[in-house]
């Protein structure tokens, strides 16, 4: 009898351990009262974060994602260091010991934070070399009182500290990769500097000022790695000396780099302060520039390079350095926050916005994009837009800025789309197809290659791959826009209900080859804009839908048409690198008309074969999906006296135009396009 009842018994506990492996629950974040045992997490007292970004490298791309690397690998980012006079190796003042020389400010760090992230993802040797040429020179010409960099002053004893912000980010990758513990000696040596200065000459510039919440960053960065409590002295004194962003419904000012960069400062700081008004803070920036600007589809706002009051308009734009800062601030707000939130911006910027603000071959950018953008051109379409000059058009030098910081746009998606969890498990916070490896479970390295092509279909499959059985947590994100996800394990469907916006938990003792298939159905959706004339928007998923305009490119000499502080390398054959206009071959001014009892019932959406060349962003002919509407001319819609898409008519508008088939293509992949729609009067 005592024998059967252990034999019971022993069956029991297998069927217990069976039954938690194969759990599956919906939860909002994750749990933070235990820290992730493999990865460097927050050290107390700071606040742990839900998520815990991988170290550089361990998130390998593949499918469309890869191919943007490459391109970008082959385009301007891979040869900037070859044709920008600001990349130059002649007087630069990265190269300097004391810091001077005519060339060297924000554009190297800018670069170098992308290109150097895409070596060590690609690992590509001749990008490896390139980036270990720099870093090289940071390492080895720290100054004796622990500064480094350009000596750029603003001011009588006002040391400029923008632009190390970002080399400091260049470093803790490559520390990442490398190991390379002299990342560690410099920067404490700095931080050290940093703290002595006072604070009446701390972070006084406009953009140090803006932007002060970087380097707090990388302060804590250093901190949990080396402990040492000074540091928290130093992030409390840079956030007492950084702009305020945390005024209720206001911000210090309206540059668009700034918000997108500036707005997780508070976020930032909440992870010392514990105060849950500084994560309130961050939030309402978002919300409040969105509130004003942002009542368009995208996941950014408008106002071009700075918003001004009144000008709300589809047709106004955003920097490309804004979208890369957005991107950026929701890969961080993922880890501090935990909330899906940011993931499903992220995309939605990603998507939506980054990749019309290129050619498609990676090789010429706009400064400004725009979701109603019907010209593309080198002329001066202020005051329509706030920047004087030629803003509109593709050009591989213009602006300095953007030319330099779009590098780190697709490689930082890139990396937070897998993330460690605090229970030693991991996230799947942006699909895509590629490969995570990582320690879980037990200590084990196990990798999950994922099979996809999200966002353009909704099916992602994972295979697990580990020499060794291993129990860990795997979480799924739901987008917001999904409510009917599904979840299979080894062809076996989970019992879980899923909630939009939430993470599923997969319990299990993994063993190699174990797969996982998520599914996310995607349907039409309309948004209506209320704010913006109630205009509409097409999504499908995360994908929102463009009119399909005819682009005609015209080539132009990108000297003539760059903007005035532009400048190239000796010797460099500019021909190579030519600009774009884009002009519309085909009329753009169009209204929808949607069903009025169920305006989803409105469109119809197509299936096309995958592009050959792996890059669904290459062209309004490229994308593998396109969906069939119907609307009318609006003849009072045209392009106005500053050149640009005219101001979206009120809807519902009247037109008694003929009823017309119009086709919609992603708004990432169409340069012109129309993403804000006018709505027919019916």
């Amino acid at each position: 009898m005592r024998l059967q009842s252990i034999v019971v018994a022993n069956v029991l506990l297998a069927w217990c351990g069976l039954a938690e492996a194969q759990t599956a629950i919906s939860v909002k974040t994750t749990d933070i009262k235990e820290l992730n045992k493999f990865y460097v997490s927050n050290k107390a007292p700071l606040r742990p974060s839900h998520f815990v970004k991988l170290p550089v490298g361990a998130v390998k791309p593949g499918g469309w994602l890869k191919k943007q690397l490459e391109l970008q690998r082959d385009g301007l980012t891979g040869n900037l260091g070859d044709i920008s006079i600001w990349l130059s190796k002649q007087d630069n003042a990265w190269l300097n010991k004391e810091g001077k020389g005519t060339y060297g400010w924000e554009e190297l760090p800018y670069w170098l934070k992308g290109y150097g992230n895409i070596a060590y993802v690609l690992n590509d040797p001749k990008m490896l070399e390139q980036t270990k040429f720099w870093i090289e020179a940071v390492l080895t010409n720290q100054r004796e009182n622990g500064d480094f960099g350009p000596a750029v002053e603003r001011g009588e004893g006002k040391r400029d500290l923008w632009t190390n912000m970002p080399m400091l980010w260049c470093l803790q990758s490559y520390y990442e990769y490398s190991g390379d513990k002299r990342v560690l000696d410099l920067m404490g040596k700095y931080f050290k500097w940093e703290l002595s200065i006072p604070d009446d000459k701390l972070l006084e510039d406009y953009w140090e000022n803006s932007r002060g919440g970087d380097n707090i960053i990388s302060v804590y960065w250093l901190y949990n790695r080396t402990g040492e409590a000074w540091l928290l002295d130093l992030a409390t004194k840079l956030h007492n000396n950084t702009a305020n962003w945390r005024q209720k419904d206001k911000l210090p000012n309206l540059h668009n780099v700034n918000v997108a960069q500036g707005f997780r400062e508070p976020a930032t700081y909440y992870l010392q302060s514990n105060n849950p008004a500084d994560l309130q803070a961050t939030y309402d920036n978002h919300n409040w520039i969105r509130s004003i600007w942002g009542q368009v589809p995208g996941g950014m706002f408008g106002g071009d390079e700075h918003s001004r009051e009144g000008y709300t308009d589809p047709r106004q734009a955003v920097e490309t350095c804004g979208m890369v800062e957005q991107i950026t601030s929701d890969g961080y707000l993922m880890q501090f926050t935990g909330d899906a939130f940011w993931a499903d911006n992220c995309e939605d910027v990603a998507f939506n916005t980054f990749p019309a603000a290129f050619t498609g071959d990676y090789k010429s950018l706009r400064y400004l994009t725009a979701p109603n953008m019907v010209i593309s051109d080198g002329k001066n379409h202020a005051p329509g837009i706030y920047n004087e000059g030629p803003f509109l058009n593709m050009n591989p030098f213009s602006s300095r800025c953007c030319q330099h910081n779009h590098t780190a746009g697709w490689v930082y998606y890139t990396e937070n789309s897998w993330m460690a969890t605090p229970d030693n498990g991991l996230v799947a916070q942006l699909y895509a197809e590629g490969e995570v490896k990582a320690k879980v479970g037990n200590g084990s390295l196990a990798k999950i290659v994922t099979t996809t092509k999200y966002p353009f279909e909704e099916t992602v499959e994972m295979k697990v791959i580990t020499f060794e059985k291993n129990a860990f947590p795997v979480y799924l994100r739901v987008p917001v826009w999904c409510n009917s996800a599904t979840v299979k394990v080894n062809g076996k469907a989970i019992k879980v209900i899923t909630k939009a916006g939430e993470y599923i938990k997969l319990n299990n003792e993994w063993k190699n080859g174990d797969r996982i298939t998520l599914r996310l159905p995607m349907e039409v959706k309309i948004r209506e804009w209320v704010k913006n004339k109630n205009s509409a928007s097409v999504n499908y998923g995360p994908l929102t839908f463009s009119l399909k305009i005819d682009e005609n490119y015209v080539k132009k000499d990108s000297k003539e048409t760059a903007i005035h502080d532009s400048r190239w390398q000796e010797n460099v054959d500019a021909s190579k690198w030519p600009s774009w206009e884009i002009f519309p071959a085909s009329a753009w001014n169009y209204g929808l008309i949607l069903n009025p009892a169920k305006p989803e019932a409105s469109f119809t959406v197509v299936r096309k074969a995958w592009p050959k060349d792996d890059n669904p962003f290459a062209n309004t002919s490229a994308p593998p999906i396109q969906i069939n509407a119907e609307g009318r001319q609006i003849p009072a819609w045209q392009i106005d006296q500053y050149g640009l898409c005219g101001i979206l008519p009120a809807s519902p508008v009247t037109s008694t135009e003929p009823k017309t088939a119009l086709t919609l293509v992603p708004m990432g992949a169409a340069r012109l396009r129309i993403s804000s729609f006018p709505v027919i009067a019916q």
